[in-house]
């Protein structure tokens, strides 16, 4: 019994993104039967189901990474969207001028804008964890100047990615069944959760976002940990951006992974983290990510106006974050220790019920027997 209620309070978080996401799919059910059909074009898998996972690849990368932020840093980082435009800016510049293109280019690239990401990710750490600049205020400097600098990048054009290998990777690879970018944010989630289950990483992030000065005093250096959270953050961003400009095969600096960081905060807090630091669920910010982009598509699926999207969003967002509010969980918390109260009460009168109605049996008994 401890070891199950510890697991259903390891769980409960989920509750949250699992019931929305069901009730979306729901509402998308009803409005047709065929929403979970899945059909082989091509030999491959299209529908609506790896239409969601296809579309959401980026959204569950920064989502990853604004987890460990958000636990860590007790603030968020909403730069990223212009950190995947600088970064992969220079993947793209790279291929241009590497000449003939093969998958070891690419690879370079990756790595290279990975270098470009983790660079941006030590100026925002740096920022915050040694300067004790506030997350958010840290990074609204590459907010609003980062586009500038992928424009220059860029030569102050949209560079088109026309090679078969970036095409493939941004749709399908020959053969392969499941579109290029589902793949690899599956690969990226398996990394991530080998890295926190044989690494201290987790316990490290969380102590500090609990407690900074506790953490010291157990030997744990919160500066290094904040800016490492930064790192990683600048990693997911490259990711994330390099998948998102071979999805559309050239660059452009002003619309890729354009305000992408709402949607990534609004996960990290739709999966069940505390936006304010402290415990951290990576698979609550997964759900959350899919959730946002289930709804997305919910919306458009139901026809409504494009421009009135972000309003229903808007709303939608209200109710959530109000539902997940402290004070919403602590009143269901009294209501359902009431109801927990009452049913014991209940089951205690009926058993003392039962007791009494056994020994009057007994009594009875033993009469007609004397």
């Amino acid at each position: 019994m401890p070891r199950l209620k510890a697991r259903f309070d390891r769980l409960s978080h989920l509750f949250l993104p699992l019931s929305v996401l069901v009730i979306l799919l729901l509402i998308n059910l009803i409005k047709g039967a065929d929403y979970f059909k899945i059909t082989m074009v091509n030999r491959v898998l299209y529908g609506n189901i790896p239409n969601i996972l296809f579309g959401a690849s980026e959204l569950v990368i920064l989502s990853i990474g604004m987890t460990l932020v958000t636990a860590a840093a007790r603030g968020q980082d909403i730069s990223i969207g212009e950190s995947g435009a600088i970064s992969s800016a220079i993947f793209v510049q790279y291929v241009l001028n590497a000449g003939e293109v093969t998958i070891w280019t690419i690879l370079v690239g990756l790595l290279i804008s990975c270098v470009a990401g983790i660079v941006i990710g030590a100026f925002n750490g740096t920022l915050v964890s040694f300067f004790n600049v506030q997350p958010m205020v840290a990074t609204l400097i590459l907010f609003l100047g980062g586009r500038s600098i992928a424009f220059i990048i860029d030569g102050k054009v949209s560079p088109i990615l026309a090679n078969p290998i970036s095409n493939q990777i941004g749709t399908v690879i020959k053969g392969v069944p499941i579109q290029t970018p589902i793949i690899l944010t599956a690969v990226f989630i398996v990394i991530v959760s080998v890295v926190l289950k044989v690494t201290n990483l987790r316990l490290y992030v969380e102590a500090v976002g609990i407690n900074p000065n506790t953490a010291r005093l157990n030997g744990i250096n919160p500066k290094r940990v904040i800016f490492l959270t930064f790192l990683l953050m600048g990693i997911c961003s490259a990711v994330a951006g390099f998948i998102a400009v071979n999805k559309v095969g050239r660059h452009d600096s002003v619309n890729l992974l354009k305000f992408i960081m709402m949607d990534a905060i609004l996960a990290v807090a739709l999966g069940g983290n505390s936006l304010s630091g402290g415990k951290f669920s990576i698979t609550g910010s997964i759900i959350g990510a899919y959730t946002i982009e289930v709804l997305n598509r919910t919306l458009l699926r139901l026809e409504v106006n494009p421009e009135a999207i972000k309003a229903f969003k808007a709303v939608f967002i209200i109710i959530l974050m109000v539902l997940a509010s402290p004070v919403v969980r602590v009143y269901a918390k009294k209501v359902m220790d009431k109801a927990k109260a009452f049913v014991a009460g209940k089951a205690a009168r009926q058993t003392g019920r039962l007791k009494k109605a056994v020994v009057s049996i007994t009594d009875s008994s033993v009469k007609k027997e004397e």
